[in-house]
């Protein structure tokens, strides 16, 4: 067997000197003021979020079909609203499942024949199928240094990437510095996504059959969740593949650290629902965009959200310690 040739070094290259700006073509979007972008789980949220003032809505529905209800609702309530100048520049957005697998290209035909104005993307094969869409990444890419986000600017077209998950507001703060914080997108409240697994709860559970062929899709119309062994109701999600996610029970909130964010350049910012009823979409919406415009502090809305949350809430991985090399966290 050949082996393969070894690395070659072709000289010192100082990486902490690099200096990143936007691609050639320029497919990064400037945005002057701060932009909340709402990421909803249910076609209930969609109006609600829209009612809130947001411009921007991501779907991420179990069954991709309703994705065109949802693109048609939507464009329904542009015309009502055109005159408003508030809702200039609005767009929909949809996800297809954080999951590919061979022969599910139907799932990602589905997705775009809803003729939303962009798409998520997930994974690389979402980056092949929507080579010619408009489209930024999602948390899944775990963009956590400024050479991913070029690569996938530069090379892949994305407008924007989604900040990992797993960067705390001093590793976050250094990413923002090493490049145009317009290449971002903050997550500033949601519930984690814990894990996400192949096993279907819904068809295990909630009917006698084996899977999505005989098990009457219980996830287009239930709501389930997992009981730990502290007793929290941790909630989950299907997707079009059968795939599950389960969340945290308890919002994180970056509430804190957004006034911050903002002097650093960011402009960005996502707030992310599960299972929250139309009411309570429209509630935060507002506090986050209140707190955008500078109306409340990011201490004001943390107690805020502290008593109108009923599992309270946490700070999550942005507020925690970097973890020493070798050790874990």
């Amino acid at each position: 067997r050949a082996q393969p040739r070894r690395w070659q070094l072709t000289g010192r290259i100082n990486l902490a000197s690099r200096r990143f700006g936007p691609p050639a073509d320029s497919v990064v979007a400037r945005v002057a003021d701060p932009e909340l972008i709402a990421v909803i789980r249910a076609f209930e949220q969609l109006e609600a979020a829209w009612e809130a003032g947001a411009r921007t809505i991501y779907c991420e529905f179990e069954n991709p079909k309703r994705y065109r209800t949802a693109v048609a609702r939507f464009r329904e309530l542009q015309a009502r609203d055109s005159a408003l100048p508030a809702k200039t520049n609005s767009s929909i957005w949809v996800a297809p499942p954080r999951i590919f697998k061979p022969g599910e290209d139907w799932v990602l035909r589905q997705v775009r024949s809803c003729e939303a104005d962009g798409y998520l993307v997930r994974n690389y094969d979402h980056l092949e199928f929507f080579a010619g869409d408009r489209k930024r990444g999602d948390f899944s890419l775990n963009v956590a240094n400024p050479w991913t986000a070029e690569y996938f600017l530069h090379s892949c077209g994305l407008e924007r990437v989604t900040a990992s998950y797993d960067l705390n507001i001093g590793q976050l703060e250094a990413l923002l510095q090493a490049a145009p914080a317009s290449w971002f997108e903050i997550t500033i409240h949601q519930n984690m996504p814990m894990f996400h697994m192949e096993h279907c709860i819904f068809c295990a559970f909630l009917t006698s059959g084996r899977d999505y062929r005989d098990c009457g899709r219980p996830c287009d119309t239930r709501q389930v969740a997992l009981r730990d062994r502290v007793g929290a109701e941790l909630p989950v999600k299907a997707d079009a593949g059968c795939r599950n996610t389960v969340f945290n029970n308890r919002a994180q909130t970056g509430a804190e650290y957004v006034a911050h964010l903002l002097g650093l350049g960011a402009r960005s910012f996502r707030v992310e629902f599960v299972n929250e009823p139309a009411v309570e979409v429209r509630r935060t919406l507002d506090r986050y965009d209140r707190l955008l415009r500078g109306e409340i502090s990011g201490a004001d809305l943390w107690r805020e959200l502290k008593l109108i949350n009923q599992l309270g809430v946490t700070r999550g991985q942005m507020g925690a310690p970097p973890s020493a090399p070798g050790r874990k966290a």
